[in-house]
């Protein structure tokens, strides 16, 4: 029996084992590379997707998770050309160096915004705790948050959008 999943806003019907890792099917089931396989232990934060607005390690989340919830990988957050404002915060300051980690950190920093759309810099260190970037971009990282988080707030849109 197939596995639905809602992913970048499209249905997408999957014909996998749904105890399989949900990491696995977004990579090799439906091609989205874009999410990360880093540690395998949920520790470093490179697989991060958001389930339902939550920012969520893909790596140890079942498949079966994720059925009937809205999965948005770091492909879906582009609109209509436009990057979302973490991403092009993240261009503006900076943040990457190699940039394994960036689609983690991104996805991280968006499921930060949608629940604390205008956090305190503590409150984006805490919310950033458990992506690891081995570059040691750090305090860039929080600085592309701030900025989204403005740019967000200045625009009168709540959260990631």
């Amino acid at each position: 029996m197939p596995i639905e999943l809602l992913v970048n806003g499209s249905k997408r019907a999957l014909t996998t084992d749904p105890e399989n890792s949900l990491l696995t099917a977004l990579r090799d089931d439906l091609g989205l590379t874009g999410t990360k396989y880093g540690c395998g232990e949920g520790q470093c934060g490179a697989c991060t997707v958001l389930i339902d607005g939550r920012a969520t390690r893909s790596c140890i989340t079942p498949l079966s998770y994720a059925t009937g919830k809205r999965v948005t990988t770091i492909e879906g957050l582009e609109r209509n050309g436009q990057l979302h404002a973490v991403q092009q915060a993240f261009l503006e300051t900076n943040a990457m160096q190699c940039a394994y980690c960036t689609p983690g950190m991104i996805m991280s920093g968006v499921g930060l915004l949608e629940k604390t759309p205008n956090p305190s810099e503590a409150e984006i260190v805490r919310g950033m705790e458990g992506n690891v970037c081995r570059c040691g971009t750090y305090p860039r990282i929080v600085a592309a948050v701030r900025l989204a988080a403005t740019r967000l707030g200045a625009s009168g849109k709540a959260g990631a959008r």
